[in-house]
């Protein structure tokens, strides 16, 4: 039977990411602002899209001239992986009935970290409510923050705002790569992004970036199906027994 962490030190610890992250609303606010998107636009997103990065990706896309399908796009794919937590999630929360699209609505990168990282259903459950209701509430109250103040911070792309969300995710999603399929995975999402930036619209790169996972994948499998050399032995050797003649007599091994 597991036993869950302390109530305080699971709140003290979703409170930490809640807030942490909450205040980088400010810079979707600010950038969401600047990319041309109204206050009411920018408040929009974050009470019904909720995903940090996505936002960023769509704003993004959008300042640097994409058309609002393609950075639409972009913006739902980097959305998918939510999908993917919330599979784990339902296991280990295991809401039932109509709280449950409430609940997915809360299923993002900082939710999943903190309910993960918890020992018991009672610890995770209290972990997800806590990071997910303060992270909501602050994320929202600073991007009608963020997008109030743009005007008073001139030229928002000089404060280089809209790198926050993307440093945030990454700080969270790097102790998370723990085998050699998540690294490769990462690495090569991080190497088409850098290939394809230059050369491609905006917008596009994510997309193509997001097929790293399926094609490390892929490989993998294909590894795996690949038959042993002609001859090669796929059994491991028995342990020989040390008995006297492998080694000598007592006298033997020491002349």
């Amino acid at each position: 039977m597991s036993v869950g962490r302390p109530d305080r030190a699971v709140i003290r610890d979703a409170l930490g990411v809640g807030v942490a992250v909450g205040l980088s609303g400010f810079a979707f606010g600010i950038t969401s602002t600047g990319a041309g998107l109204g206050i009411w636009q920018s408040c929009a997103l974050s009470l019904l899209v909720f995903t940090g990065a996505s936002q960023f990706a769509l704003v993004g896309a959008l300042a640097a001239g994409a058309s609002p399908l393609t950075a639409a796009a972009g913006a739902f794919f980097l959305g998918v992986r939510n999908a993917f937590y919330g599979l784990r999630l339902s296991a280990v929360l295991g809401y039932r009935g109509a709280v449950r699209p409430l609940v997915a609505h809360w299923v993002i990168d900082e939710t999943a970290a903190v309910t993960l990282a918890q020992p018991g259903r009672r610890s995770a459950r209290l972990g997800f409510t806590v990071t997910g209701a303060s992270l909501y509430v602050l994320w929202n109250l600073t991007t009608l923050g963020g997008a109030l103040g743009a005007r008073a911070l001139g030229d928002t792309t000089a404060w280089g705002l809209d790198t926050a969300a993307p440093a945030v995710f990454v700080a969270l999603l790097a102790p998370m790569l723990r085998s050699v399929v998540e690294r490769c995975a990462a690495g090569l999402a991080v190497l088409l992004l850098l290939v394809t930036l230059p050369v491609l619209p905006a917008g596009v790169p994510v997309l193509l970036a997001a097929l790293a996972a399926p094609a490390v994948l892929a490989v993998q499998g294909w590894t795996r199906r690949t038959p042993a050399p002609e001859g090669a032995s796929t059994e491991v050797p028995a342990p020989r027994e040390r008995t006297g003649a492998d080694h000598g007599t007592t006298g033997e091994g020491r002349s």
